[in-house]
């Protein structure tokens, strides 16, 4: 009998392992997904122009811009910035999670050791049958035992819960990544609307140089008779007019240096010094790869956290219907017992037990059905989500082409209206210095080609923040990023594990 018994236990530590209930998870592949991005609006003049092509993303494209105050603040922000180390913490909390699903599935071992002296109480029991007249009514007890339990996990209720628990890790992974492409995203444009406000700084400063000097002009001529007071009024009026503009950008300037600094963890004005300095705006991308969209789903974070989310509902299905499955629990307890110190390690002090604890669910009043109905409905919800990101990933991805490529297109405009509104004032002042017009026209042209200048800084900047959007759209950007986050990561979780070791 003992034999047969061996024999069905082995047999059922065989089947442990093997018999997993519920649908393995596959990605979904969708079969809709655009061939390429060629149908965008105006891509082909843009990818003639050299602006767009179909090779790979660049995944440090703002490296293209070889500004190197740019290239350290997107270092700093990979080591300092708070956001980013929040999600790192977070992959952290799920592979914890893991490991207290993942216990459950593995052998436990404890061992406890336990002395008591009692005292009998000649009143209590003991009263019912009396003792021995002189009986010792005190008496030791020593107890040493070993025990350990195994949840065999027969239909892999455990297993599902442990891949539902892998699936979770990824999608914090998808998570922090996701954060560090949107905070990388928002650092380069911050520096880029920087660098543009400085530029309007710069261009109003020599402005009000310009609009100085031809006040300084209209006074002369004042003087000689060849200037009236309404020319006087229009130049102090032109000079007042270029004076209220520098207050409004010199706060955007303090702003987005503020901006640029919470973003490296820094308190306000930190980066003043580095980031005061004037410099010109940054050139705009000579081209940007823009991949195919199969591959999109392989950059994208949202889609990741997609795909791991409808992976894990997947599994915890599983896991719910393993649930109405026989569940075996394999315990046992080895140790010593006895009254006396002396013999507490003899043979015959030992025992033992050993044996399975079958548990099979015969009513549960609805609520394993009920979990299965609900882990299905997540798992359908889940699913539908998934589908959304990816088409709304395609879009994002189509949308950023098509701004890129129009704001390309009229930046070309831009650029030539400038030139020929600075023909146009260069005109104007000769003739008025020659008497052939009024300075209202020197006025008018002044400020057309100031206008024009801020449009085309303006519009500089659009340009850059749109080839920004579409990196952020296309998923570039994150890989380098979190790669020195991740190693920090794998040494941190390696050194935990060596100091658990060695307690």
């Amino acid at each position: 009998m003992r034999q047969r018994s061996f024999w069905l236990l082995i047999g059922l530590l065989g089947l442990g392992g093997c018999i997993r209930v519920g649908a393995d998870y596959k990605t979904p592949k969708e079969t809709d997904q655009p061939s390429g991005w060629e149908k965008a609006a105006d891509v082909h003049e843009a990818r003639t122009r050299g602006f767009i092509h179909a090779g790979d993303v660049d995944t440090t494209w703002w490296q293209q811009w070889h500004d190197p105050v740019l290239n350290k603040l997107v270092e700093r922000l990979a080591r300092d910035n708070l956001d980013i180390r929040q999600a790192a913490t977070r992959v952290l909390q799920a592979r914890g999670e893991l490991k207290v699903v993942a216990s459950e599935g593995v052998p436990s071992l404890n061992w406890a050791g336990s002395y008591t002296w009692t005292q009998q109480s000649t009143h209590g029991f003991l009263t019912l049958a009396q003792p021995a007249p002189g009986a010792n009514l005190q008496y030791q007890q020593y107890a040493n035992v070993g025990s350990a339990s195994w949840d065999m996990d027969l239909f892999g209720r455990i297993r599902r819960l442990v891949e539902a628990g892998k699936a979770r890790v990824v999608e914090q992974q998808a998570y922090a990544r996701g954060v560090a492409l949107g905070r990388l995203a928002d650092l380069v444009e911050a520096y880029l609307r920087l660098r543009a406000v400085q530029a309007q700084i710069h261009l109003t400063e020599q402005h009000q140089a310009l609009v100085r000097h031809d006040l300084a002009l209209v006074l002369a001529r004042q003087t000689e008779g060849a200037a009236n007071d309404l020319e006087v009024a229009q130049a102090r009026g032109q000079v007042e007019q270029t004076d209220s503009a520098l207050p409004p950008l010199r706060e955007m300037q303090a702003a987005l240096i503020n901006t640029i600094g919470v973003m490296l963890a820094l308190p306000p004005r930190a980066l003043e010094g580095e980031l005061l300095p004037i410099r010109p705006q940054l050139d705009l991308p000579v081209s940007v790869g823009v991949g195919v969209p199969s591959s999109l789903a392989q950059r994208r974070p949202d889609i990741m956290m997609a795909d791991a989310r409808l992976h894990a509902a997947t599994a915890e299905v599983g896991a719910a219907k393993a649930a109405f499955y026989p569940d075996i629990n394999l315990a046992g307890n080895l140790g010593t017992q006895s009254l006396s110190a002396g013999d507490f390690f003899m043979p015959g002090a030992k025992y033992f037990t050993l044996g399975p604890t079958v548990n099979v669910p015969i009513f549960e009043g609805g609520r394993l059905r009920g979990t299965l109905a609900l882990r299905k409905a997540e798992q359908q919800e889940i699913a539908l989500a998934y589908r959304q990101t990816v088409l709304e990933a395609w879009r994002d991805v189509d949308d950023a082409i098509t701004r890129m490529a129009q704001l390309q297109l009229r930046y070309q405009h831009i650029m030539e209206l400038v030139r020929q509104n600075r023909k146009a004032y260069e005109a104007a002042r000769l003739q008025y210095r020659d008497g052939a017009v009024p300075f209202l026209e020197v006025d008018r042209a002044e400020s057309m080609l100031l206008s024009s200048q801020v449009v085309e800084a303006e519009l500089h900047m659009q340009t850059a923040l749109a080839a920004v959007g579409l990196y952020r759209a296309l998923g570039g950007g994150w890989q380098t990023m979190m790669a020195t986050t991740e190693q920090r990561m794998i040494g941190n979780h390696a050194h935990e594990s060596q100091i658990e070791h060695q307690e």
